[in-house]
């Protein structure tokens, strides 16, 4: 029985070791969601720095036990609990079948996403937000990532937030030269547009940007306070930024955790100028969003004005 940490010390029975395929197996029997026969295709295609990425990546947020959950004080430990190992993998292997070839986590992950390459040949790539780790400072967890197969990395958004709005333009321009010294694409992120102005004041090219954007009709984004229910804080203003920008864009956030329906979120963000979108999902939701997405960007109905970067 072997070992692997991702958000916490998960160990594998032998039926989890000899899950072939999450689709013919008694787990997928045993539960209904929207089955592979209802697929409608693959998941377009875009490309970062000459890597192709599928234009919906999948979000790792709630597979390592992080859930934005508003005033809903259970909701991280349950997702935690719904993650067990072979959920991992069926999440893995289902999102690769509806043509998601990427993952976009946190590194403590990784070593997950390693056995799932070893033991089950999976090709799913790893894009690594390299955000806090404990014991590790950010550079720290560039080293980290990369050593365990990050394909991209990112500065995480809240991290870049912090780093800006202190002046830290040193720690920045250090951890980009870190991640352009192994050779990987490297990406900055943030969840205020002021933050993703100030870097590229500075002269700070990326080769992509991670911005949240959703649309602000959900009932909760208008109260008064925020009540971790808001991700981007002015959708208008970073639409009309980015637009300016040559460099891909990967929107994440698009469904304000939970609040906006896939169908809205994608056609907003992709019709306002995203070229990737960064979608958690479980597996029950996996085929009915990649239909989704696949139905918007195949109708050529968008109003879009940013060029396709990617």
């Amino acid at each position: 029985m072997g070992t692997v940490v991702t958000a916490r010390n998960i160990r594998f029975s032998n039926e989890e070791r000899q899950l072939v395929d999450a689709f013919t197996g008694a787990t997928r029997k045993a539960f209904s969601f929207q089955s592979l026969q209802e697929l409608k295709g693959q998941v377009p295609m875009g490309k970062i720095c000459g890597r192709d990425v599928s234009r919906i990546i999948l979000g790792g947020n709630i597979i390592c036990g992080f859930a934005h959950a508003r005033d809903l004080i259970y909701v991280s430990e349950l997702v935690l609990a719904y993650h067990t190992p072979a959920k991992i993998f069926e999440t893995f292997m289902l999102a690769e079948k509806c043509g998601i070839n990427t993952i976009l986590t946190h590194p403590s992950i990784a070593p997950a996403i390693n056995y799932y390459w070893k033991q089950y040949g999976g090709k799913i790539q790893f894009l690594a937000d390299c955000g806090w780790m404990e014991g590790k400072d950010t550079l720290g967890a560039i080293d980290y990532a990369v050593d365990n197969g990050a394909s991209l990395c990112y500065l995480q958004g809240e991290i870049v937030d912090d780093i800006v709005a202190e002046g830290g333009w040193d720690l920045l321009d250090k951890c980009l030269e870190r991640v352009r010294h192994y050779g990987l694409p490297v990406g900055i992120g943030a969840h205020r547009i002021e933050t993703i102005m100030a870097v590229a004041e500075k002269g700070i090219v990326p080769d992509f940007w991670m911005k949240t954007l959703h649309p602000q009709t959900y009932w909760s984004a208008k109260h008064p306070e925020w009540h971790d229910n808001k991700y981007c804080f002015n959708s208008d203003a970073t639409i009309e930024f980015m637009r300016s920008r040559k460099e891909p864009w990967i929107a994440f956030k698009t469904m304000a955790a939970g609040a906006v329906h896939p169908k809205e979120a994608f056609h907003y963000a992709f019709e306002n100028g995203a070229d990737f979108i960064c979608a958690g999902m479980y597996d029950f939701q996996m085929v009915e969003d990649a239909n989704i997405a696949i139905d918007i960007l195949n109708a050529g109905q968008m109003t879009r004005q940013r060029p396709w970067m990617a």
